[in-house]
């Protein structure tokens, strides 16, 4: 273990002086493309679609890496929470998700954008060893912020609703 230990820190100073003078020299992420997503930033509250009652998580959705991505976390009020990263892929051209959660999931998805939603499909490892096919979108519905997903346990013959979520700018 301390070799890696070493390793790594050996690499964050040959590393380090290179990331601060790209970052001075240029923004890497500010083009359109990077920003598309910027309406989800902010602090939220959760509610099931169109059961504005009642808040079942709280999220936070913040930009990281200078502005390269978006780190949302997800904290549910039954003891749920995910992290994920998202970000722009400019080579090809498509929006990509990573998402954990403390119950052992891990979501891979990518996909991008189109009259004014982001649609992202791809693999969901469950805890306890399964794989389903998981498509989500995100888009701008009034002052918040609609999330819903579809769910294929057969390949993608057959999807079925997975969630329906309305955020909502916390007070």
């Amino acid at each position: 273990m301390p070799r890696t230990i070493r390793n790594w820190a050996l690499l964050a100073t040959i590393a380090l002086p290179v990331a601060i003078a790209s970052a001075a020299d240029a923004d890497h992420c500010s083009s359109t493309d990077h920003r598309q997503l910027d309406f989800w930033l902010g602090d939220w509250d959760a509610f099931e679609w169109g059961e504005l009652n009642h808040v079942i998580a709280r999220t936070h959705v913040d930009l990281i890496a200078a502005g390269c991505a978006i780190h949302e976390l997800y904290e549910q009020y039954d003891g749920l929470i995910g992290d994920s990263i998202l970000s722009f892929d400019s080579a090809r051209k498509a929006w990509q998700q990573t998402w954990v959660s403390n119950f052992g999931s891990l979501m891979v998805i990518s996909g991008g954008f189109s009259g004014g939603a982001l649609t992202l499909e791809g693999e969901t490892h469950t805890g306890d060893g399964r794989s389903v096919l998981q498509r989500i979108t995100w888009q701008q519905e009034g002052k918040g912020v609609r999330e819903s997903s579809t769910m294929s346990r057969d390949g993608g013959k057959t999807w079925l609703p997975a969630f329906d979520v309305l955020f909502l700018r916390h007070q």
